[in-house]
């Protein structure tokens, strides 16, 4: 049985559930340029693994990004120093917008010693503390109590920081999810979830998967409030972000956030994607897709071809340098088996 066909509803039109996502804020010059850069530079990364992998240079699970780069874009750019990030195993864009080296990530997927984890963690399990991310976590919804556990800290310290935890459509049915919600509104934490909704989770149609497909509702019985929106236009995204954080930050609770999006290739590599036709994901590209997005609002604004080319080939030699970086360095000694381990 081929699963029901539903796009990400545009700012302005009707989503599935018969809602209207908002028409987002402008952006100024600084900030579409800003957003272009990041987007590509997460949409470049992501192929140049997608090649990597199909090489035999990366191993073991990778799972792409590609086509959801306006979530954590505009999510970053609605946050302050100090703000926190976790996220399951799709995390290379949430790194990438995090502000971690393009060598460190690239090279912690190839299992060398240059990589964030000492080559030891690969794809799912990458961490930074100077950039306040905290994982990277291949256990479906993990993310979800951890990320309550940081708003926890925060709100014991007494700071005003905020932590995002990303999870996806799929995960969002597991059980440590409702438990994370209901401790962070009765104590009031600081945490926003921020729910990937990229329509088919590992492989299912979440209208075959979900009894309620409006994901910004899941909180109703805990009071938490929530809303949907374009997770493909890093306005929307960014405009949704400043709202949540802000609420956050007066110290009212949880928020969540669904991001509607869509992702490009598989669940992961070895996903052909053969629940869904090539027919469907070509409209998304070729209708919504976050970058041209924002590359045809810059042509609109007089911005040149030339100059989108120049950020192009910047990111392109920033991806490349990484690659290199990545097959050439050292894989770890075999002493590291025994380093970063509790007893």
């Amino acid at each position: 049985m081929a699963a029901p066909k539903k796009s990400v509803a545009p700012a302005g039109q009707a989503t599935g559930n018969g809602a209207s996502l908002p028409v987002p804020p402008e952006f100024n010059r600084e900030q579409e340029l800003r957003a272009l850069h990041d987007m590509l530079l997460i949409r470049r990364f992501e192929e140049k693994a997608g090649q990597l992998y199909g090489m035999g240079a990366i191993g073991g699970f990778c799972h792409l990004y590609i086509g959801q780069e306006a979530i954590v874009v505009g999510m970053q750019m609605a946050l302050k120093l100090g703000d926190q990030v976790i996220t399951g195993y799709r995390d290379h864009g949430h790194m990438l917008a995090c502000g971690m080296d393009a060598k460190g990530v690239m090279a912690e997927l190839t299992g060398r010693q240059g990589g964030y984890s000492k080559g030891k963690g690969g794809s799912m399990h990458m961490f930074s503390k100077e950039k306040n991310f905290y994982g990277g976590h291949g256990i479906v919804g993990a993310q979800v109590s951890l990320g309550t556990g940081l708003a926890f800290a925060n709100r014991y310290r007494g700071n005003d920081f905020v932590s995002l935890a990303y999870f996806g459509d799929g995960a969002s049915n597991q059980g440590q999810v409702y438990e994370s919600f209901n401790m962070a509104e009765l104590w009031k934490l600081p945490v926003i979830y921020i729910i990937e909704n990229n329509r088919y989770a590992m492989g299912t149609s979440v209208t075959r998967s979900s009894a309620q497909t409006d994901f910004s509702k899941r909180g109703v019985s805990f009071n938490i409030p929530g809303e949907q929106v374009d997770g493909m236009d890093v306005r929307a995204v960014k405009a949704a972000g400043d709202k949540a954080v802000a609420y956050c930050r007066e110290g009212k609770g949880p928020y969540i956030l669904e991001m509607q999006t869509y992702r490009y290739r598989g669940h992961s590599m070895s996903d052909p994607a053969k629940y869904r036709t090539r027919e469907e994901v070509d409209k998304v590209r070729h209708d919504q897709d976050p970058i041209e997005q924002v590359r045809n609002r810059l042509l609109a604004e007089k911005v040149t071809e030339q100059e989108l080319k120049a950020i192009d080939a910047e990111v392109r030699d920033v991806v490349n340098a990484a690659a290199e970086f990545a097959q050439h360095d050292p894989e770890p000694d075999a002493s590291e088996l025994y380093t970063d381990v509790y007893r």
